[in-house]
């Protein structure tokens, strides 16, 4: 779609572009191929699409024969919709962070940059086989930073230990209108077992945000300052943290199976069982 027919439906929906929902439309027909293809969808596939806009995307998947469940925040952008596919499509007005999601098989969308996090780790928890997803560049590098690299944080950890993450490709500003400030990125994103064992997940996850909240600190007082971990201790009194794995080593320096290793050490010294119950 061009960029004059892209402001035509605009001005048809008596719209602009909005900044708050991150409305940046792809204009680049390759582009949208290149995803389509990447998710190799076959036939009778439910693809889930977050943030469909005008369709573009949508139509590609429906023309390999799969079944697409569309989730649009914007009211105006869904009657839109309605009015293009009809019944070809299940269309959901609602945010995705929130909304109830059918069973899908595989996800194509252009995440909104604003909730890429909630989103992805929402996905992860819902299932699938593989996801083909559009996010800002910085937050593609961020998903698959290694350990020791400023880009290695809580995002790196947590996708690490449910899923394979690559970088596909990335795509420039000139693709869209109006042209975000940032490139982007298309991922793939394949759920699978995680490489290693922690004894409790939300002990691993808290542990893993107390820690990268306090980058500069070093392991022992990261958990001592943190409320995600002091949280676990009776009236907050945390014991000595230092004999801990790791404890004198900064977060970006270990890598999630060290942290896992430090998770499994910490769940040993909490004194409210009721906390993880």
């Amino acid at each position: 779609m061009r960029v004059q027919e892209v402001k035509n439906v605009l001005e048809s929906m008596g719209k602009r572009p909005s900044k708050r929902l991150g409305q940046h439309f792809l204009i680049d027909d390759k582009v949208i191929e290149r995803q389509v293809g990447l998710a190799a969808l076959e036939p009778g596939e439910k693809v889930l699409e977050i943030g469909p806009g005008m369709g573009n995307l949508t139509e590609a998947i429906l023309s390999t024969g799969a079944e697409v469940v569309a989730v649009e925040a914007d009211a105006a952008f869904c009657r839109f919709l309605e009015r293009r596919f009809g019944s070809r499509i299940t269309l959901i007005n609602g945010d995705a962070v929130n909304a109830f999601l059918p069973e899908f098989d595989k996800v194509v969308a252009n995440l909104p940059y604003q909730i890429s996090s909630p989103i992805m780790f929402r996905l992860l928890n819902e299932g699938f086989e593989t996801a083909i997803l559009m996010v800002q560049r910085e937050f593609a590098e961020r998903m698959v930073a290694e350990p020791g690299t400023k880009d290695y944080g809580r995002l790196s950890v947590g996708i690490f230990y449910r899923a394979r993450c690559e970088i596909a490709f990335n795509v420039p500003t000139t693709a869209f209108w109006p042209q975000p400030r940032v490139e982007s990125s298309v991922v793939m994103l394949t759920p699978r077992r995680a490489p290693f064992a922690v004894a409790d997940e939300r002990v691993f996850h808290d542990v893993t945000k107390a820690i990268f909240s306090h980058r500069r600190k070093k392991i022992h007082n990261a958990l001592a300052d943190d409320p995600a971990s002091y949280a676990y201790f009776a009236d907050g009194d945390a014991p000595d943290l230092k004999g801990l794995p790791h404890a004198s080593s900064r977060a970006e320096q270990l890598t999630p199976a060290e942290i896992a290793e430090l998770s499994d050490a910490f769940l040993g010294l909490i004194t409210l069982p009721k906390r993880i119950a």
